[in-house]
Parts: C-alpha cells; structure tokens; sequence
C-alpha cells in the first residue's frame, strides 16, 4: 500500500496526544468525575464535529460546553434558544445603513468558534433549521450571498430529554449534524460529595485555562483527516453500518455520513491513545455514541420498549471484528 505523505508521524500523533490530555484535564478541573465524557467531546471536537448533550437539568452540560470554549481558546458566544428566537437572531441579517445608504450584513452569534445552542429544542422548527446549513457547510448565506464562519467552529447544544412542555422535538436532518449525543449522568458518591463540600470549585468555567488556540485546533483536525485506516477497519465499520440497515426495529438506519463521521472520530480516538492508527476497538467504543442518535427505531419497537443504544450493541456484536493492520 501506498504511504500517505500527508499522514501525521509518530511524534505528530505524540503531540496531538500531549494537545488532546492538556484540553481533557482543563476541563476536568470544572466539571469532576465525568473525564470520559469529556474525553468523548474532546474527539468531537478535534475530528471536527458537532455535539448533543442530552441530560436532565443540573447535571453540568452548560458548564461541560463553556469549560470547553474556554480551554479552546478564540470566540465563543451563547444563544439561549426560547420558542420567539428568529432565524436571523442565529446566523444575522442584512441592515440598511442610512449613511452610507448601503446595505451591509450583520453576523450574528453563530459567526464563532464555539457555539453554545442551550436548550436548542425549546425554539421552533424554523429556528433550528437556520443551523443546518452552518453546521454542515460551515457558511452561512443570507439574501444570496455566503458568509464563512471562522475556523474551527463547532456547535455545543444542550437539551432535556424529560421536560417535553414548550418545546420540539429535534428533526433527522438536525440529528444527523451532530457528531456525538453525549448524556453526562449523576457524578458518582466521591465526586458528588466533593461538589457538594462547601467552597468547592466545581462548576467555577472562570478559573479554566486556556490551553490551545483555535489555530492549533484546526491545524490537528486537517492532520488528523489522514491518520491510517486500514480497508480491514473501513469494511468493519461499513458492516456495522449495513447491520443497524438490516434490523427489523429501526425505519432507518446508519446513512454513510454518519459512517464518515465514525471513520473521523476514530482517528481523533486513535491519536489520543497514542497510535497513528484505528484498530477495532476505536470503533467499538465510538459506535454508540456516533450512530445512536441518528437511528429512527419502527413503531413497533417503541412499543415493545426496544432502545437504539442495543440496535448499535447487537450491530457491533454480530460483525466479526478484524485483526489490527497498522500503517
């Protein structure tokens, strides 16, 4: 096989994982005892995706997505999405200048490098659309014309699962744009104990470092787009793929962009254990968290109380898994 010059060298892959650490443990300072989950929407966010924290209320997604905005370092803004935000309240609007006589555009909050999109499903179907096209394109385009946004951007949106009133339910096509659906869950005895002692520092996103430039973070994502993936590991994971498109419980199943998006995301994964290349087990511990939320399971097995976190179980479970092939 031919090598790929433009894959990243032992010592690139050592220093994106020194990166990658540095970023993990600054966060980790504001939100303890969840270093796992921080380290899954740390791969996110190097593989250049989008992700969905889905949580009840109090259990440190806000804080999750500013301790990150604020270790990354460049611009973040926050939107809080209510059922009266319009869509140019998300991505700007022309204006007319009256001294010029001339009509400029104004960006608005999505012109970033970290979005924070709390509580995205309490705004309208309308609202939420206004992401799509940014959120895959990375451009914005109002009255005809494309805007960019910065490099990287990455969407962070929060929602809660359980308090359905006042909003809408988040559509496939919203779905699909995020690369990882993350759920924090309570913090075990130790590290809740800990939250709860009084003058603890937990939850405190002020007194995160900054640990990174938005530079740097784009450069490990172009680089990374080339770390090593043998064909054994790429039809490992298109098996997984046709197996969730083969069971009975789902009317849908994984689409080739969110095969893409695990193929990425297992690079990142790889390069943060200190390998310049995927093995089967990147795969494995990515499948769910990649693909669940993209799954339309049928009536029937809403009924029946079936889940897509085991449709995803059971895919892995029936593919064969190969051998490693490094580069």
């Amino acid at each position: 096989m031919t090598e790929n010059p433009l894959a990243p060298t032992e010592a690139d892959v050592a220093r994106f994982r020194l990166l990658h650490d540095q970023v993990v443990d600054a966060v980790s300072g504001a939100l303890q005892g969840k270093r796992p989950v921080i380290e899954l929407a740390t791969v996110s966010l190097f593989a250049g995706g989008h992700v969905l924290l889905e949580d009840v209320p109090g259990t440190g997604k806000t804080t999750l997505a500013r301790a990150i905005a604020a270790a990354l370092g460049g611009s973040s803004r926050r939107i809080q999405f209510t059922p009266d935000l319009l869509p140019a309240d998300v991505t700007g609007t022309s204006v007319f200048e009256p001294g010029t006589g001339e009509i400029s555009f104004r960006p608005g909050p999505v012109f970033t490098n970290v979005l924070l999109a709390d509580e995205i499903n309490r705004a309208a179907a309308k609202t939420q659309s206004a992401l799509l096209e940014v959120m895959a394109e990375r451009t914005v385009t109002v009255d005809g014309i494309g805007h960019t946004v910065p490099d990287p951007f990455v969407v962070i949106a929060t929602q809660n699962p359980i308090d359905l009133d006042g909003t809408y339910r988040l559509p496939e096509a919203q779905l699909d744009r995020f690369l990882v659906r993350i759920t924090l869950g309570y913090p075990d005895v130790e590290h809740e104990l800990a939250v709860l002692r009084p003058g603890s520092r937990a939850g405190v996103v002020e007194e995160v470092p900054e640990v990174t430039t938005p530079e740097a973070v784009a450069a490990a994502s172009r680089q990374l787009r080339h770390l090593h993936v043998a064909e054994p590991i790429l039809a490992y994971i298109r098996a997984v793929g046709a197996a969730t498109r083969a069971d009975d419980r789902l009317r849908l199943g994984a689409s080739t962009r969110a095969l893409r998006g695990l193929v990425a995301a297992t690079q990142v994964h790889a390069a943060a254990q200190g390998r310049h290349f995927v093995v089967p087990s990147d795969v494995q511990r990515l499948a769910g968290p990649v693909l669940v939320h993209r799954l339309v399971p049928t009536r029937d097995a809403l009924l029946a109380g079936e889940s897509t976190e085991a449709v995803v179980a059971d895919a892995v479970g029936s593919v064969e898994a190969p051998r490693p092939v490094p580069a």
